[in-house]
């Protein structure tokens, strides 16, 4: 349902006439010099591939984690919750799967959805963790592929589940932001800073987490809409360096989108499924976070970059940054610019499969299926196209 219609949906009961009131969506909003850029709504009925792309996988996540991601709808979905508000679903569910006692949903946006620097937010209704849920929401490089894990860089803005919270039976208000760098798997830097946090922030409401990334810092919030003036609860000094140890080396890159629930591993202290209790017979052995939006917001500043292969869905009373500013025309065998471009084409899961820069690019090499071509020009013009390769 867009904000722009009516946010009210009416539902006849035995008891009556009761009405409940959709979120307006509407965040944090356009302030401080930022400007609404991108942003995912979940207003439809799927997830949309040309922004994400659903992990199918059970390898633990390199945390000893117990779920194995699906791209079944029972674990990740777009659907509305019983007061009309479009939210992606991902479900943790307590079922044997591949070799695993639990299953569950993370989605990614890179190659897809990536930028550098803004404000970027997510209103998310938590499910009970306690204890051995960890849901999070977070970012890493877009260079992933070519550098791997940490030289990419990780921004985690919002983590719960940890078995701090758990040992002092605050998991409700426990959670942390943290970030982590460094050249090699085996040795590398991190910081993280954990609170308790005032009231709880799994009550069945929706609680909107920011982080605020520039040039010179990275700090992130909860519920700043409701509480502007309030202090990060995370917050680290980002300068440029040449030092492959500082983390000024890292964050200065476009960065892509991640959402999941993972099931126990390290940072639950928790390996074993039989301590798992947040999936019960009370709850039909599942539970799920809701996103109901996501949003990316920047400045007008040549450091700030967007990196899309379609635009953010419409908010009211304006329009999202114009992307689609060069032609491309696509004639069944090539792919042509009005003016000389750097080429990249995608497949459906967001690899890059086929590069090339000038006027147009030949897809007689690419096998049968769904692709996007994206052009970038020299004066910096984009334009993307959805093709389909016979």
């Amino acid at each position: 349902m867009k904000p722009s219609k009516l946010l009210l949906t009416t539902i006849l009961l035995s008891g009556g006439l009761t009405t409940f009131a959709a979120e307006n969506q509407i965040g944090t909003g356009e302030n401080d010099g930022y400007t609404l850029v991108w942003q995912d709504l979940f207003d439809g009925t799927d997830l949309d591939p040309m922004r994400w792309t659903i992990e199918v996988n059970g390898n633990g996540g390199g945390n000893n984690e117990l779920q194995y991601y699906t791209d079944r709808t029972d674990n990740v979905c777009v659907s509305k919750d019983s007061k009309g508000n479009g939210c992606l679903i991902l479900t943790a569910k307590r079922e044997s799967y591949l070799g695993k006692q639990f299953t569950s949903g993370r989605i990614i946006s890179k190659n897809k959805v990536s930028f550098k620097y803004g404000k970027i937010e997510a209103a998310i209704r938590l499910p009970k963790t306690a204890n051995g849920l960890w849901p999070a929401f977070w970012m890493m490089g877009n260079d992933f592929d070519q550098v791997g894990w940490p030289r990419c860089g990780e921004i985690d803005i919002m983590e719960f589940g940890n078995a701090t919270g758990i040992n002092a039976g605050t998991q409700d208000r426990y959670f942390n932001g943290a970030c982590h760098w460094g050249p090699s798997w085996q040795n590398h830097p991190n910081y993280a800073r954990a609170i308790t946090n005032s009231y709880s922030l799994q009550d069945g409401e929706f609680h909107i987490y920011t982080c605020i990334w520039n040039e010179e810092r990275i700090a992130m919030y909860v519920d700043l809409d409701k509480y502007p003036s309030a202090d990060p609860y995370y917050e680290m000094t980002i300068p440029a360096s040449t030092d492959e140890w500082a983390p000024g080396y890292y964050f200065h890159k476009e960065n892509f989108l991640l959402f999941n629930v993972a099931v126990g591993g390290d940072f639950t202290g928790i390996h074993n499924a039989s301590a798992i209790t947040a999936l019960n017979d009370a709850n039909g052995n599942q539970a799920s976070m809701e996103v109901n939006y996501v949003k990316v917001y920047q400045k007008n500043s040549p450091a700030y970059t967007l990196t899309t292969l379609t635009p953010g869905d419409e908010q009211p009373g304006g329009s999202l940054q114009e992307l689609l500013v060069a032609e491309l025309t696509f004639d069944g065998h090539i792919v042509k610019t009005n003016e000389s471009a750097d080429f990249t084409i995608y497949n459906m899961s967001g690899a890059l499969v086929a590069k090339a820069y000038g006027t147009q690019i030949a897809i007689a090499d690419l096998p049968a299926g769904i692709y996007v071509v994206k052009a970038i020009t020299s004066s910096g013009k984009t334009a993307t196209k959805k093709i389909s390769v016979r």
